[in-house]
């Protein structure tokens, strides 16, 4: 008898990425179906739900379902994450995010420690370099040599066991470069006594935890004002070596002011740190470059090892392209495969047009978008296939000529088997599209929705904001504002600056322009932003907790507070939901977080507040008809109209409103927290709060980052009501609307890193247009639709 074996059953075509009833943040049950092994470009304004639809949903359950392969032990040590909102996700494949976020922020990263190549380089010379002293550690600055001996019992017995590290580390400066001095004087009010607020020290107030154990040391008289302690008293307040003291019934440690504060200020990355407590450190420490390692990081042991007449320190401060050629050039049989595989990571830097970097960078130094960039290092020559990368505006930060050479990266992954998933605005990305989804058709509660799915051309012919602006062009200016002065620069050096002389007219909307590394951010962050009336919006990033929103991060929430609290005869603090007001259970979060170890953090409504996140008895004050709660749930337009006039008008929470309203962030709500907003939203908020500042010069850095095609035509309004209000506008800026808008542009080039630092052109967008004489009059003058000298408008 023969058995017939069933038919073998055919895999079904898992070739689409499928979304279904997705509601992260704001998106409205979103159904969806991703091609795979496709271009998927991802538009629309900022806050329509791109970044919630990609990341949030798409590879956020990806990296979920994959940490889960992972025994419970090792998930203890891995982020957990909730699963998205959303009902179904089908034919998900490994997702490989290469987002904005900052490599780290700690001093001690560089370009080369957050890549393979620092790596690579330093194994190298542990081969090559003469004399030889010791393994790979011997070249890295981030480890200290020593030597130790020390006793262990083992059964019984007495064994004596050594122990020694040969480590590249600077003994001076630990590693960091740099050294730094404390000015006590800054640390302290000498008039007053310690009880009184002696302590200037940002956050240290009396009454503060750090503060009482000077207070209640027992070692110093708290009510005896500074300047009257003997010099013996004043040595145990600033220099004291730490000593277990008693305070309030608990045994802590006691240590004098000064190094207290290098332990808390000093060992952070200085852009990390937020502003007011920037400022403070600025003001009482000097850093200068250390004596010892010239900077380099690098001891003298690992510094007198050479591979020819390079040593380590030398190769880190090369151009990567430079070492790129270096690393070729040695033709050691030994190392072939090691040389090989270094040079072809050095050269993937070159070719995503990061060649102008050297190894030696400080990672908190990079901007966003070459931050992404670093991190495709990594992946441009994996063999891995069939994954799905997904990539955050990789665009931004790019120069017209370096979006050419990044679209070509985009393009090769797919051609190697992967999907690829880009959130992009600019026109140029989008054009290269094999799909594209739309989300819209708004921003915040007014989006959420997919308003078109299909290729670029079917885009163009929709009828959605992004496909009525995708061809949009700013025209050049028929008549040019006339400077009313010039803020002069002379000599500039900074970085790859080569004895910069240029006057940078007032009054006006200039524009800096150029490639990549040309030299834009030296020239003005080095030589312009802190003179005195200049005002800098730069792209470090928000720092906020869960708690932290547009309201409290803006300023806005003080006058509200106060408001309520004049229109009620009660304290201002009842109106905070991180002070006196805030519910008792959930203590002003609005939900509660439980802590389930392995598993994601679980959040739910607060069942005392509803949400609301005040004490029931604070919500019967009002303000116009409106409760706290209700004035934190409103959008910014419909307060900026409830704070304008009526019972409610506030003159000084209606300016901050406005301005959010003029960089386009009407829709948000100011309670939302700054942990759900998008990278665009972030920017503009960070722009309409530093625009409160007083000063006669605005520095802006790339403003246009993370904005839709549509809103670069309202922030070009923005710069032009700041001019036309006696302001004078500095902008650095790739995008050619803001180019062809302005009064006056400065080129720097011709190319990057060495190939850069020197002003290429300075004039009108029209004169250079008719010149093309630069990479940058090239591609505007293709922009506008200038061919032949004459200037077509679309």
């Amino acid at each position: 008898m023969t058995t017939q074996l069933p038919a073998p059953r055919r895999a079904g075509r898992h070739d689409h990425l499928r979304v279904h009833g997705a509601r992260e943040n704001n998106l409205r049950n979103v159904d969806l179906a991703v091609p795979k092994h496709q271009l998927t470009v991802f538009t629309g304004v900022s806050g329509s739900g791109k970044s919630s639809l990609v990341f949030d949903t798409i590879a956020a359950e990806s990296q979920r379902l994959i940490n889960e392969t992972y025994s419970t032990f090792v998930q203890g040590f891995m982020p957990s994450a909730a699963r998205p909102e959303v009902d179904v996700l089908e034919g998900l494949t490994a997702a490989i995010v290469v987002d904005q976020k900052p490599l780290g922020t700690s001093p001690r990263s560089t370009v080369g420690t957050a890549t393979d190549a620092g790596a690579l380089l330093r194994i190298l010379f542990s081969r090559l370099a003469v004399p030889h002293i010791g393994s790979q550690k011997a070249f890295a600055f981030n480890i200290a040599s020593a030597d130790a001996t020390g006793t262990l019992v083992v059964n019984g017995r007495s064994v004596e066991k050594g122990f020694s590290v040969v480590g590249g580390m600077c003994p001076r400066c630990e590693g960091l470069g740099a050294v730094s001095d404390i000015d006590p004087a800054r640390l302290y009010d000498a008039s007053r006594s310690l009880a009184d607020g002696a302590i200037t020290v940002p956050g240290w107030k009396p009454g503060s935890w750090v503060v009482r154990s000077f207070t209640e040391s027992g070692l110093l008289d708290p009510h005896r004002p500074v300047r009257d302690y003997t010099r013996d008293e004043l040595e145990v307040f600033l220099h004291r070596e730490p000593v277990k003291v008693l305070v309030g019934g608990l045994t802590t440690t006691y240590e004098g002011l000064v190094a207290r504060v290098r332990k808390a200020f000093l060992t952070k990355d200085r852009d990390a740190l937020r502003p007011h407590v920037r400022a403070f450190v600025d003001r009482a420490v000097t850093f200068s470059v250390c004596p010892e390692c010239e900077g380099t990081r690098l001891s003298g042991t690992a510094r007198s090892s050479r591979i020819g007449k390079t040593n380590i320190a030398d190769a880190c401060a090369m151009q990567i392209g430079d070492l790129a050629d270096w690393v070729r050039g040695l033709a050691e049989p030994s190392v072939r495969t090691l040389v090989q595989v270094l040079a072809g990571t050095l050269d993937s830097f070159v070719g995503i047009g990061l060649g102008y970097l050297s190894l030696d960078r400080p990672v908190g130094t990079l901007s966003g978008g070459e931050a992404q960039r670093v991190k495709m290092v990594r992946h441009l020559g994996s063999a891995l296939t069939d994954v799905t990368y997904v990539f955050d505006e990789p665009t931004i930060g790019l120069h017209p000529h370096d979006i050419r050479r990044m679209n070509d990266l985009l393009l090769r992954l797919r051609d190697k088997g992967n999907t690829v998933l880009v959130v992009e605005h600019k026109p140029e990305t989008i054009a290269i599209a094999d799909h594209v989804v739309d989300l819209g058709p708004g921003a915040g509660t007014d989006g959420g929705r997919v308003v078109f799915e299909g290729t670029v051309g079917e885009l163009r012919t929709s009828g959605t904001l992004t496909g009525r602006h995708l061809d949009d062009r700013v025209v050049l200016k028929d008549a040019v504002r006339e400077p009313s002065g010039a803020l002069q620069v002379r000599g500039a050096g900074e970085h790859n600056l080569r004895d910069v002389d240029v006057d940078i007219p007032l009054g006006v909307l200039t524009v800096i322009t150029g490639v990549a590394g040309s030299g834009k951010s030296s020239l003005i962050h080095g030589s312009v932003a802190g003179r005195d009336g200049v005002v800098t919006v730069d792209q470090s990033a928000i720092k906020g907790s869960r708690r932290s929103n547009p309201a409290t991060y803006t300023g806005l929430l003080d006058p509200i507070r106060k408001a309520f609290a004049k229109a009620n005869g009660v304290k201002p603090a009842l109106f905070s939901a991180n002070s006196e007001g805030a519910c008792p259970t959930c203590r002003g979060a609005g939900v509660v977080y439980t802590d389930l170890a392995i598993m994601a953090e679980v959040a739910t409504t607060c069942e005392e507040c509803e949400g609301k996140r005040f004490q029931a008895s604070v919500l019967e004050h009002r303000l116009g008809g409106r409760d706290i709660s209700e004035v934190f749930a409103m959008p910014v337009a419909e307060a900026e109209a409830f704070f304008r006039e009526g019972a409610a008008r506030t003159p000084a929470a209606h300016a901050v409103l406005t301005r959010l309203a003029d960089v386009g962030l009407g829709y948000l709500s100011l309670g939302q927290p700054l942990t759900t907003l998008s990278g665009g939203e972030r920017q503009r908020l960070k722009l309409a709060t530093d625009m409160s500042e007083k000063g006669g010069v605005y520095v802006l850095d790339e403003p246009t980052s993370g904005l839709h095609l549509a809103d670069v035509e309202q922030l070009l309004g923005l710069l032009d009501r700041l001019v036309d209000s006696g302001k004078s506008v500095v902008v650095i800026e790739h995008h050619q609307a803001v180019m062809a808008h302005a009064d006056w542009i400065i080129d720097l080039g011709p190319g990057a890193g060495h190939d850069g630092g020197r002003v290429v052109f300075e004039g009108t967008p029209a004169d250079l247009v008719a010149a093309r004489s630069t990479l940058t009059g090239e591609h505007l003058a293709e922009y506008v639709g200038a061919r032949d000298g004459v200037l077509r408008t679309p």
